[in-house]
């Protein structure tokens, strides 16, 4: 039976390289930009590809500055719900809206971040498979630097991270 986003229950392991306590292990990474991101994220998949990883790209294809991040971030979002591939990467101008969208996507947890201790602790206290990121506010060194601390992170696991998610999850299947 196949049962909705909202009524699933959070598990880290539908999500399994969140609990691989290995380290620079090649990961399946979705992307995904407007315009606003476009030129960082081909780059980026650029530097993820070199490494091994396996990268899904969500678009845009092409830059047009009459696109919406919506269009290209929510698909992305839902990819990375659904387990495959385990974590995702958007892009937008600033990383606001990208995150905004992301989020709305049952169990995505998406974060804007700008350091790597802010990502080291949002895989592993709260699980986050989404990394947002703004394509005109950082740097495309400082951006890989980002995603290479937001593949490498892991969920920790701890009981009380857990019971924190799990009380996020309920107010998901209750929305």
């Amino acid at each position: 039976m196949d049962r909705s986003a909202k009524e699933q229950p959070f598990t880290v392991s539908a999500h399994p390289v969140a609990s691989d306590p290995r380290r620079d292990v090649p990961l399946s990474v979705a992307v995904a930009a407007d315009h606003g991101g476009f030129a960082l994220k081909n780059e980026l998949m650029q530097r993820l590809q070199q490494v091994g990883h396996e990268v899904r790209d969500f678009g845009a294809t092409a830059l047009s500055p009459e696109d919406d991040y919506p269009d290209f971030i929510i698909p992305m979002a839902c990819a990375v719900a659904s387990g495959t591939p385990s974590r995702g990467v958007a892009i937008c101008g600033s990383g606001v809206g990208a995150c905004i969208a992301a989020n709305k996507v049952p169990r995505v947890r998406a974060g804007l971040c700008t350091d790597v201790e802010t990502i080291r602790q949002g895989v592993e206290r709260d699980s986050m498979n989404v990394l947002c990121i703004g394509g005109r506010t950082t740097d495309v060194d400082v951006a890989w630097r980002l995603v290479q601390a937001f593949l490498n992170a892991r969920f920790s696991d701890e009981e009380r991270y857990r019971r924190r998610l799990e009380t996020t999850a309920e107010l998901e299947r209750r929305s």
